[in-house]
């Protein structure tokens, strides 16, 4: 499913007051309810996770990772581009191949800035701003959470 459609779904959850959609394309599906779930007494084996998308919850803006040696931390005048899901972060298209993108690189809006591996399903993460990235705040392999920074772009 991709990622405008549930950025439009959030929408649509906002504006028209319901608690929770769900809603199945084929084999994928998307969950998004305005309630935090419910915690079990008990844990409880799960064959797979369950991604549920914040919708109109206040969120609270989540720590930024450290800063590797020799990149910036993020301005306000800066862009950032941030985590549109929740799942592993992956700087290139396979293991051995060159990353998308490394501090330096002048990026077009359009331009795939990294991969987000969820449930399973590898979705590209696009810029949607011109400008030079000036800091990559996630590392390789890395879980990110919805919201995380990830880039900054100037």
């Amino acid at each position: 499913m991709d990622i405008r459609k549930i950025k439009k779904l959030i929408e649509l959850l906002e504006e028209s007051g319901i608690a929770e959609l769900e809603i199945s394309e084929g084999e994928e599906s998307v969950r998004i309810s305005r309630q935090p779930r419910m915690t079990m007494s008990q844990p409880m084996a799960m064959p797979a996770p369950i991604m549920q998308l914040p919708a109109a919850a206040p969120m609270l803006a989540p720590a930024a990772p450290p800063a590797v040696a020799g990149e910036a931390k993020p301005r306000a005048d800066e862009g950032t581009v941030t985590a549109p899901m929740v799942g592993t972060y992956y700087s290139a298209s396979s293991p051995g191949a060159k990353p998308f993108v490394e501090v330096g690189t002048e990026v077009k809006v359009g331009q795939i800035l990294c991969i987000i591996e969820a449930m399973k399903m590898m979705n590209q993460i696009e810029s949607d701003k011109a400008g030079r990235v000036s800091a990559i705040l996630a590392k390789n392999g890395d879980p990110v959470e919805f919201g995380q920074p990830l880039f900054v772009i100037e």
